[in-house]
């Protein structure tokens, strides 16, 4: 598994766009920018929709925001045109198909041949900064993905619970 401090690998996957327009996403878009690049097990399920709704407040924090799966861009444009949950989302959602990113991230349950629910939050210069891995049936809780980004931002120690406004630790 890749850990902290690591460069993000390089990609270019086909995706589709917030417009629902099929571009491909390269990484070297993302560099000079935070970003949150997260992957979840499937389209067409549960609680991916949910979660994928909620990782769209992280582009109100001026993040840089891809989902990923591994399911192809085709089937990734069918579910958000007929999925009110993420119709919406303002951000692409990007198809690993063959799960060959998520293989060299190290973040593939290879019982269920997807990736798990795992979200990386990568610095300016492409350095993963905080990487977390839920299990397949666990949900994420974004305010906490914006928090750490907001702490990683801060430039200073923050404590456990740290919020923008509070002081660092000393």
């Amino acid at each position: 598994m890749i850990h902290i401090g690591d460069q993000f690998p390089a990609f270019g996957l086909e995706s589709v766009d917030s417009q629902n327009n099929i571009n491909t996403a390269h990484s070297s878009a993302y560099v000079d920018k935070w970003s949150v690049f997260y992957f979840y097990p499937k389209d067409f399920t549960f609680i991916c929709p949910t979660e994928i709704q909620q990782m769209d407040k992280l582009v109100d924090e001026g993040v840089a925001v891809l989902g990923f799966s591994g399911d192809n861009e085709f089937c990734k444009l069918n579910w958000k045109e007929t999925n009110d949950l993420i119709k919406d989302i303002r951000h692409s959602l990007v198809a690993d198909t063959g799960l060959t990113l998520s293989d060299e991230l190290g973040i593939v349950d290879e019982e269920n041949h997807v990736c798990y629910r795992a979200t990386f939050i990568v610095d300016p210069k492409n350095y993963i900064q905080h990487i977390s891995v839920n299990a397949l049936d666990t949900g994420r809780n974004v305010d906490e993905v914006i928090r750490t980004v907001r702490a990683l931002q801060s430039g200073g120690l923050t404590g456990c619970g740290w919020e923008v406004g509070n002081d660092f630790v000393i």
